[in-house]
């Protein structure tokens, strides 16, 4: 680099790193006073839809943003963690549709955070989150579509004040060090994004977490749409089926595969129905349905190196679920697609997983027992936090699965002819985001 050449995003993400000895460290504090620094960008926002959960967050941002840009709008949106490069968590609107941030903009944007955050303690996630609502309050859009990091009520993202609509999806055990050891303290923290005024959609819920985020709507005055109550989304002779006080729509089946994507897209034509303030024709639900692209989730690639490594016709799966309600709905999935495998081809799966560490891995593979025919565990590379191939594979093991820890993804790869023996096998690489993201560019 020349000495007047301005520094890579990279760079910059690499220093701030270091600016808090936590990675996680749930306050407000932190990110107001940067905020103020920077001029209050988050009273300068399009219409939020603010988007919390456990599981399905990602779909359902993809889902909003993907109708709306069919309708015509044009549309921001910020979700976490990235899968290749850091841009791809911040879209902005463009005549073409939204774009990850371009480098230019995100490294000048990094700069000018960092800056006047003058070395102040603050985590990692509370800047660059900062850097988003600092980029969308200065490029024009008609809605933004804003994921929750972990948690909601403490999280960075919750600084807006008066969100188009907050939405919750499925609630489920993970973070529980940061949100708590049940399901009820974890759904409580989740309803923290929650506004007077504010129409709130919530996904299926497990009675515990449905009560709780009720009383929490009680609380914070929030109208509630609840699935299964107000509104609802099944399949039916091949068509997605959506119903409410307004009335019925009849839509094509979502491109992502697996049952759980009916509830999310349901979840995401509830929010836009509710909010009214960005009117949608029929059309353009649909094209939200049938044109959303969303990696990493039961994605089936279908080109690059790592098939040719594969047995001929072997298929291969990915998806970046990684907790105990993920691995219900992977499964799920899965055992769907095995009954549509012609009379006699039946394909044995296989699971090639890495997981970190902080993660119930146990929990993740029981589902799959009598399902998968084996698992091959190995640790997700550049992760520090990765649990060892040998102890995800007791972990697996304790699942009820026959496991073998693999040194890498190679040899991973290489094993799924030994374990399939003379069957065209199905191959899942699941587990982590982490791991996804390196497949995803391993494969690229």
């Amino acid at each position: 680099m020349s000495q007047n050449a301005a520094p890579s995003s990279d760079v910059i993400l690499e220093r701030l790193t270091k600016l808090h000895p936590k990675l996680i460290d749930l306050s407000l504090d932190r990110t107001w006073r940067l905020l103020g620094a920077l001029g209050n960008p988050e009273r300068a926002l399009p219409p939020v839809f603010h988007v919390a959960g456990t599981n399905g967050k990602g779909s359902v941002s993809a889902y909003l943003r993907t109708a709306l840009e069919a309708g015509g709008y044009a549309v921001h949106s910020y979700t976490s963690p990235h899968l290749v490069r850091f841009h791809e968590r911040i879209r902005l609107a463009g005549k073409q549709g939204s774009a990850p941030i371009p480098e230019e903009r995100l490294a000048a944007l990094l700069d000018e955070c960092e800056k006047a955050n003058a070395d102040a303690p603050i985590t990692f996630f509370e800047i660059t989150t900062a850097a988003a609502l600092l980029a969308f309050s200065r490029e024009p859009a008609d809605a933004l579509i804003l994921e929750v990091g972990m948690g909601g009520r403490l999280d960075t993202t919750n600084v807006v004040e008066k969100p188009a609509a907050c939405i919750i999806t499925p609630i489920g055990l993970d973070h529980q060090a940061f949100l708590g050891d049940t399901i009820e303290l974890i759904a409580n923290e989740k309803a923290g994004i929650l506004k007077r005024g504010v129409p709130a959609v919530i996904g299926p819920q497990t009675d515990e977490a449905r009560i709780a985020i009720e009383m929490a709507a009680e609380r914070a005055g929030a109208p509630l749409f609840i699935h299964g109550q107000d509104f609802s989304a099944y399949e039916e002779a091949g068509s997605l089926i959506y119903q409410d006080e307004d009335g019925l729509l009849d839509l094509p089946l979502p491109r992502l595969p697996g049952r759980h994507q009916i509830d999310n897209a349901g979840i995401a034509i509830c929010a836009l129905r509710k909010t009214g303030i960005l009117p949608l024709e029929h059309d353009a639900i649909a094209h939200g349905m049938t044109d959303i692209e969303w990696p990493a989730r039961l994605q089936r690639l279908t080109r690059g190196p790592l098939l040719s490594r594969l047995p001929q016709g072997a298929e291969l799966w990915l998806d970046g679920g990684h907790n105990p309600a993920a691995g219900r709905a992977i499964s799920e999935a899965m055992a769907d697609l095995a009954q549509h495998d012609p009379e006699g081809e039946a394909r044995p799966l296989i699971l090639i997983s890495g997981m970190l560490d902080t993660k119930d891995a146990t929990g993740f593979f029981a589902p799959f027992r009598g399902l998968a025919s084996h698992i091959e565990t190995l640790v997700i590379p550049g992760a520090p936090a990765s649990v060892s191939a040998e102890a995800l594979a007791s972990a697996a093991a304790d699942a009820g699965l026959d496991a073998h820890p693999a040194a890498s993804l190679d040899e991973a790869l290489e094993r799924t002819s030994l374990a399939a023996g003379r069957a065209t096998p199905r191959i899942l690489i699941c587990g982590s985001l982490y791991l996804a993201g390196h497949i995803l560019a391993e494969n690229s």
